[in-house]
């Protein structure tokens, strides 16, 4: 069953037969693109699903038809979270951690993508504060509704291959920004937190994964120009050729969301635990120059996962 899917299958293609009655889901990034398609499959195969997003009159109006979709026994209900503020992050985690129901399956999928530098309301770096220190306080933070047998799929990006995480200047304090090699960071720290929190928590049953979703036009890209696009897409194609593999091509929102939804409730917890996927699978170690499938090996490596653990618990004053 894990064998049967690839690039080109959407959420209902790998969803079709699956019966989520009784399952609870947390998704963040509720409130456009591949959430809203994530919420939507989910509750249409009987998951109850809460959505977390920053801006709830945004979500509440993308997710019509999330609502729409809801199965008999299936629920959607949304909560506040803005991951660039710990305060936010914090509030939530402790809400529901006060409502006491767990859940099966995490998928940490909000974030934003290449940005002009800025910095979250606690001084991060935009894309290291909010694609995965946001990520890492909630998740830890409710960590204990995981059930056994649970799963955290963490969002992450063929551009970690644009940078591995850089400890000493987690901020671009020292070093002049670049919002690729910023991305790059972001999206390395995500696969190397769930390497970790596998790590941590698997011996309770609970597994975790990181996701490359594909190229999708969604919100994510709302700061690239269609130049910048350009020069993204032909670097990769570049890359492709060089390695004779074909052209890039876009995913729709339904397929770029395939692959998470694959991993939280489809393909074996323990061959997909600490790993890193692509296109409904577990990719393979590619290192290399250029943009193509696969995952570089600093991603996975454990060690940089611990001392990430370590810096994000120093950077955010908590420990887990």
């Amino acid at each position: 069953m894990t064998d049967i899917f690839g690039a080109t299958s959407t959420t209902d293609d790998v969803l079709a037969g699956v019966d989520l009655s009784g399952k609870r889901v947390l998704v963040t990034g509720a409130s456009a693109g591949l959430g809203v398609e994530t919420c939507r499959v989910l509750v249409a195969h009987g998951a109850m699903v809460i959505g977390a997003a920053r801006n709830l009159d945004k979500a509440e109006q993308a997710t019509a038809g999330v609502r729409a979709a809801v199965a008999n026994g299936a629920g959607f209900d949304l909560i506040q979270l803005d991951l660039a503020s710990l305060a936010s992050v914090r509030a939530c985690a402790d809400a529901l951690v006060a409502d006491g129901r767990p859940f099966d399956i995490v998928i940490a999928n909000a974030g934003v993508m290449a940005p002009p530098l800025g910095r979250t309301a606690d001084g991060f770096e935009t894309q290291f504060g909010t694609n995965h220190l946001g990520h890492f306080v909630l998740v830890n933070r409710i960590a204990g509704l995981i059930r056994e047998g649970g799963r955290l799929v963490n969002l992450s990006s063929a551009g970690h291959r644009f940078a591995d995480v850089d400890l000493k200047d987690a901020n671009f304090e020292q070093t002049e920004y670049d919002p690729w090699v910023a991305y790059g960071r972001s999206k390395t720290a995500n696969v190397l937190f769930a390497v970790e929190f596998d790590r941590r928590h698997k011996t309770r049953g609970v597994r975790a994964t990181a996701v490359h979703p594909g190229g999708i036009r969604t919100e994510l890209s709302r700061h690239m120009t269609q130049a910048d696009e350009d020069a993204l897409i032909g670097s990769i194609n570049a890359a492709h050729a060089a390695a004779g593999l074909p052209p890039f091509e876009f995913k729709t929102i339904p397929q770029g969301a395939a692959t998470s939804v694959w991993a939280a409730a489809v393909a074996d917890a323990g061959a997909i635990g600490g790993r890193y996927c692509e296109d409904c699978h577990v990719a393979e170690i590619q290192d290399g120059e250029g943009i193509r499938g696969g995952v570089r090996p600093y991603a996975l490596d454990e060690a940089r996962a611990k001392a990430l653990w370590a810096k994000s618990e120093e950077l955010v004053e908590e420990q887990f």
